[in-house]
């Protein structure tokens, strides 16, 4: 399972959906090489019946699927989870609190509460005996804490100390607009924040990760902060990008 060896110092490369649903997506990233996919609750139209198609073929393929949520709560992370992907991304987490929820709702006891359905989509639809099946779930669930708030920032080091979050991922674009410096992905203000969650990140023993531009992952990278789950684009940034590749190549 790509989850267990990202936890184990691998580095995963992915990108976001926003726009495809014809669950054969998972099966063209498999092809390119991709190791996840995430589809986008929060700024898509994506609800769990297309999810769980998604994250079926993928799993079948051999590709990660993980999903951003919109809005921290039981419903949206187990629901998420119960509907068959392997890794939950909640948007801006702040506290300590939300981050135990979080927790609480994608981990199984003893880690977390995350309520026990022995037959579905999580367990490809085998009757699962819950001492057997919950401890090798925690193992291979990847439950991320998405870093974009100044309040994060003040309470990141007390975020990446919590048992069961498994990784902090920076969304740079809200952390600049919190951070007062809307825009300014570059400015000393922002990278100075992301640079603090990857080292929170490492000092705790989590994953750090970023769904950021490509000159800003490929800084990150050279900067050996410890960048190991790589998210760049989207879905519709990657059909845009060939289709005007085709318009400057033929277009007279």
């Amino acid at each position: 399972m790509s989850v267990e060896k990202l936890k184990n110092g691998a580095t995963l490369v992915g990108t976001m959906l926003r726009l495809t649903k014809n669950s054969a997506v998972a099966l063209v990233a498999k092809n390119a090489g991709l190791d996840f996919i995430m589809p986008d609750m929060e700024h898509s139209t994506y609800n769990f019946e297309t999810l769980a198609a998604i994250a079926r073929v993928a799993r079948l393929s051999g590709v990660e699927c993980f999903v951003r949520v919109s809005e921290l709560s039981k419903s949206y992370v187990s629901g998420a989870l119960d509907a068959g992907v392997t890794g939950v991304m909640v948007p801006m987490i702040e506290t300590v609190e939300q981050a135990e929820k979080l927790v609480n709702w994608s981990k199984f006891m003893p880690i977390g509460g995350r309520g026990f359905g022995g037959v579905g989509d999580h367990s490809q639809f085998k009757a699962a005996k819950a001492l057997d099946f919950m401890p090798e779930a925690n193992k291979k669930v990847l439950t991320i804490a998405q870093i974009e708030t100044a309040l994060a920032i003040e309470n990141i080091e007390k975020i990446a100390a919590v048992e069961g979050i498994d990784a902090l991922l920076v969304g740079p674009n809200d952390l600049s607009n919190s951070l007062g410096v809307p825009g300014e992905l570059f400015s000393d203000i922002n990278l100075n924040a992301i640079r603090r969650t990857a080292k929170a990140a490492k000092d705790n023993g989590k994953v750090f990760g970023l769904h950021g531009p490509d000159k800003m992952t490929e800084m990150l990278i050279e900067e050996n902060v410890g960048l190991t789950l790589i998210m760049s684009n989207h879905d519709v940034g990657l059909l845009q990008s060939g289709m005007a590749e085709l318009v400057k190549k033929y277009k007279r």
